[in-house]
């Protein structure tokens, strides 16, 4: 199993996006690979939520980390979250 690896810039979004390192992980290993723009690939997760973001009240948090598979490691590039 190869290791996860988050770039400097998914990392500078951890906080202001609202996801953690494991959501990422769990994503990458859980769910399939889609292709993604510039030969890099994604997935995504839904999780339960329940909490309130941006004064609003939502169930669910989706994670969606865009990534690249290198010979040695899996690097995130970048990660976006959806709730609804």
């Amino acid at each position: 199993m190869k290791p996860i690896r988050l770039t400097a810039h998914a990392a500078a979004y951890i906080e202001k996006r609202g996801f953690s390192t494991a959501e990422v992980e769990e994503a990458i290993r859980q769910e399939g690979w889609a292709p993604a723009e510039r030969e890099r690939l994604a997935c995504r997760r839904d999780f339960a939520f329940n909490g309130v973001w941006s004064g609003k009240r939502y169930g669910t948090k989706q994670v969606r980390p865009i990534f690249v598979e290198e010979p040695d490691e899996i690097v995130v590039v970048t990660v976006y979250v959806y709730y609804f």
